[in-house]
């Protein structure tokens, strides 16, 4: 059974005149070109620990098959600002699981599109804790943290945006990989 340990977060940019390539570009700056990439949907493991991507690296091998929630965007449109977004939800319980949580974004800032992704996460772990959940009320700014009955839960998100130029290809990603 295969249940991640560690996870980092990671964000990357490319540019090029080749939509593929500008992917290329992007997943080599978020350093996670060299892999076989296999998208997975929203769940963050119970009692996985979020490392930094230096750390996160050490434990990965080129050519190796790694799984991630992987957000992206991309755009030739000039001005056009594109955004891409993980967020998560991390229970106070760490031996319940969290969520993982996507987001693609036309015309949002990095705040928006990133506070935008964390509420994603939020909600759906407030819907499998039979949580009435209102992303306007259960938000305490001072302790930035979600307040879900007498669960406290922590968020934080990973963003990247870039702004489209005219003859090129912008793509942006935001991933969440999983060390096992």
């Amino acid at each position: 059974m295969y249940v991640a340990s560690r996870m980092f977060l990671t964000k990357g940019v490319g540019k090029n005149k080749e939509k593929l390539v500008s992917f290329e570009l992007a997943l080599r700056a978020a350093h996670i070109a060299p892999f076989n990439i296999v998208r997975i949907s929203s769940i963050f493991p119970p009692r996985c620990k979020i490392v930094s991507v230096r750390e996160g690296m050490k434990a990965l091998t080129p050519g190796q098959i790694v799984y991630m929630v992987l957000a992206e965007a991309s755009t030739n449109e000039r001005h056009r600002l594109i955004g891409s977004s993980i967020g998560v939800a991390i229970p106070r319980d760490r031996d319940h699981f969290g969520y993982l949580s996507e987001h693609h974004s036309f015309g949002d800032d990095d705040r928006t599109t990133g506070d935008y992704a964390e509420d994603i996460a939020a909600q759906m772990l407030a819907t499998i804790l039979g949580v009435e959940f209102d992303v306007d009320e259960s938000y305490n700014k001072r302790l930035d943290q979600w307040k879900l009955s007498d669960q406290i839960v922590k968020t934080r998100n990973i963003t990247q945006t870039s702004v489209g130029r005219s003859g090129l290809w912008t793509t942006v990603v935001a991933a969440a990989v999983l060390i096992p």
